[in-house]
């Protein structure tokens, strides 16, 4: 791997460290969708409540927690990046049109992944619709002075929760954009239903944050840089163990004392996801960045493998859940299940009673699934390569 400057990234340049990372989180973020479709608990109960779950099925969905923020941080680290190669103006038209394409895709392309339903009469607002709009914001707000830009982030991200307590209820327009706004909610009009899962405000001061970043690996050497990435990321750490441990600021859900002392732990990590809060940003990107201290060296064969889906990563996301949905249908069917039956279930759609295997089985599923994806990421990282003038390839 080359050293890094604080020279201009050359045209076509890519981090590997951040590939590794993003790369990362993709394979993690897998585990969390396999689960959904193949372990039985996921049609019974939330593996995050204490009076159902175990320890392994609480840590399996929690260690997916650090794909969103983690993902959703590294865009805007890339938007930056890309904007040395593009200058502002470019930039700017790049990020507004890709955000509405990615929106685009979420209401379209990715719902049908996830419940396969043709009518079109359920959408769920997921990550990409929070990517797609933290992107249109940033389009406009790039012109501002970068620390300017890094106090609106901070304020966003420590500051939504003072929302917390702000609920618009009904079914009204009002409710509707408070809830992409801030408040998670499910919607109902008459045979459409409307999940906003991923409210938008916490997500832009992420991706503003992330922006921000992106000048360490363009202003600073490699020693320089690891310092300051080593005191970002334990900064953070150090903040989410203090103002959880008071349980007095930045999650609306407070720890406390559980059945076990494996639980009380537990209980400790459980912050709130939907919308992120700051004890969950801190949770999540504070370990990432402390990480991305220590990868910024020459990859190994594991390394790379893994970097090939943090290159591709809409192409990756795409894929794994029409797989994932796929396999679903053939496990239902080949566990006694029609087909009609199976088509029209899963986690948004009917449920099937008695389905569902084991923890190891869904580990074994994951691996599997990532073993089928690689070839194809792989192939498809050569074809963006190869021919990456053309324009379309930056938008999958």
């Amino acid at each position: 791997m080359q050293t890094l400057t604080a020279q201009p990234l050359q045209k076509g340049y890519r981090i590997q460290s951040i590939d590794l990372l993003r790369g990362l989180v993709m394979v993690i973020m897998a585990l969390d969708h396999t689960r959904d479709f193949f372990h039985w608990s996921a049609f019974q109960y939330d593996p995050l409540d204490f009076s159902q779950t175990s320890t392994p099925i609480f840590l399996t969905r929690w260690i997916t927690h650090f794909c969103a923020p983690v993902f959703v941080f590294l865009a805007g680290t890339s938007a930056y990046l890309t904007g040395i190669r593009k200058g502002k103006k470019a930039l700017s038209k790049f990020l507004f049109t890709r955000g509405l394409w990615l929106i685009l895709l979420e209401i379209t392309v990715i719902n049908f992944a996830f419940s396969f339903n043709i009518q079109f009469n359920f959408i769920v607002l997921q990550v990409i619709w929070a990517l797609g709009v933290s992107m249109i914001f940033l389009s406009f707000f790039i012109y501002l002075p970068k620390r300017l830009l890094l106090i609106v982030a901070l304020l966003i991200i420590a500051g939504h929760n003072l929302l917390d307590n702000i609920h618009v209820k009904g079914e009204s327009l009002n409710a509707i954009l408070w809830a992409m706004l801030h408040e998670q909610q499910f919607f109902s009009f008459g045979k459409f239903n409307l999940m906003v899962l991923y409210p938008v405000l916490s997500w832009i001061g992420v991706m503003y944050a992330g922006y921000c970043f992106g000048e360490l690996y363009s202003n600073f050497d490699a020693v320089k840089r690891k310092r300051i990435l080593i005191n970002i990321g334990l900064v953070g750490m150090v903040l989410f163990i203090a103002l959880r441990f008071t349980n007095w600021y930045g999650d609306p859900n407070p720890w406390g004392i559980q059945d076990s002392s494996v639980f009380t732990a537990l209980s400790f990590i459980n912050t709130t996801k939907y919308p992120p809060s700051l004890l969950y940003l801190l949770m999540t990107i504070g370990p990432a960045i402390l990480l991305l201290a220590f990868i910024e060296k020459p990859l190994n064969t594991a390394g790379k493998m893994i970097s090939i889906f943090g290159r591709v990563p809409m192409f990756y996301y795409i894929l794994h859940f029409y797989l994932i949905h796929v396999g679903f249908i053939l496990a239902a069917v080949l566990t006694g299940y029609t087909w009609k039956e199976a088509i029209v279930a899963g986690p948004v759609g009917q449920r099937l009673e008695n389905y569902g295997f084991s923890l190891p089985v869904v580990y074994l599923v994951w691996i599997g699934l990532i073993i089928l994806l690689y070839p194809l990421c792989k192939w498809y990282d050569r074809y963006k390569t190869k021919y990456k003038e053309k324009w379309w390839l930056s938008y999958l």
